[in-house]
């Protein structure tokens, strides 16, 4: 991964001094950003995934594994944090990472998850969760207050054998948002075997590293839009209510 080498890659960055002849042919026939991109990759020894000029200080944007980092054209350092615009304070890391990171919905493999309705369901969201998050369990029981809405849960078990245990034990239930909802509220162990098809939690983890998902609960909205970690039910309520 990425960060693992990233003091490492840092201490290259420093220390690299110039292109091969035949790399700088290419380069000069290229535009900046892919000049910043070559010299970055290098560099880092990893792959970038976009970069573009941030529109601030000269600076350039990294889009690396699901993070961004800043350089300038001889990427000779990296900033990670967030960038300010002072003119209205406003996040541009933030709004950036959002534009990044948005999905389709539909594009989302809902059949791999646990689907449950309420009031006339209109409103939709999708959530990615382990049963062993302590914060999918806050979420939860926000999520409970919720009307009008459909709800997808994805089964995510990435901290422990036993997240992985009961994922499949639930989604073996006859009856999954119940079996889900009894563990989830009220800490009741899922009583199903987990000898059915499974195969779906498989797909699970493979889509939910494909899309950069790095913990539990990260939810998504029908704007396809992405939130991770447990936010307020005010602030679900609100973002529900603001798309069209």
């Amino acid at each position: 991964m990425f960060k693992k080498n990233f003091m490492l890659a840092l201490v290259a960055a420093f220390s690299f001094a110039a292109f091969t002849p035949p790399l700088l042919a290419q380069a000069s026939k290229s535009s900046p950003e892919d000049k910043v991109k070559q010299t970055a990759e290098k560099i880092l020894k990893t792959q970038i995934d976009s970069v573009r000029k941030a529109g601030y200080l000269g600076l350039y944007e990294l889009y690396i594994d699901g993070q961004i980092y800043y350089t300038d054209e001889k990427v000779s350092a990296l900033l990670n944090g967030s960038l300010f615009d002072t003119k209205n304070m406003s996040n541009v890391t933030e709004a950036r990472l959002e534009q990044l990171s948005a999905i389709k919905f539909a594009d989302l493999p809902l059949t791999q998850a646990i689907k449950q309705v309420r009031g006339n369901g209109k409103r939709v969201l999708a959530t990615i969760e382990d049963p062993n998050c302590g914060y999918c369990k806050r979420l939860a029981q926000d999520l409970m207050k919720l009307d009008n809405v459909t709800l997808y849960t994805f089964l995510y078990p990435i901290l422990s054998e036993d997240s992985d245990t009961k994922s499949r034990q639930i989604w073996c239930a006859a009856d999954k948002a119940k079996a889900w909802n009894d563990w989830m509220l009220s800490n009741k162990e899922p009583a199903g075997k987990s000898d059915c098809d499974t195969s779906a939690i498989d797909r699970n983890l493979a889509f939910a590293q494909k899309l950069n998902v790095r913990g539990t609960p990260t939810l998504f909205f029908a704007d396809g839009s992405r939130i991770p970690g447990a936010i307020s039910l005010d602030a679900i309520e609100q973002k529900l209510n603001s798309i069209k």
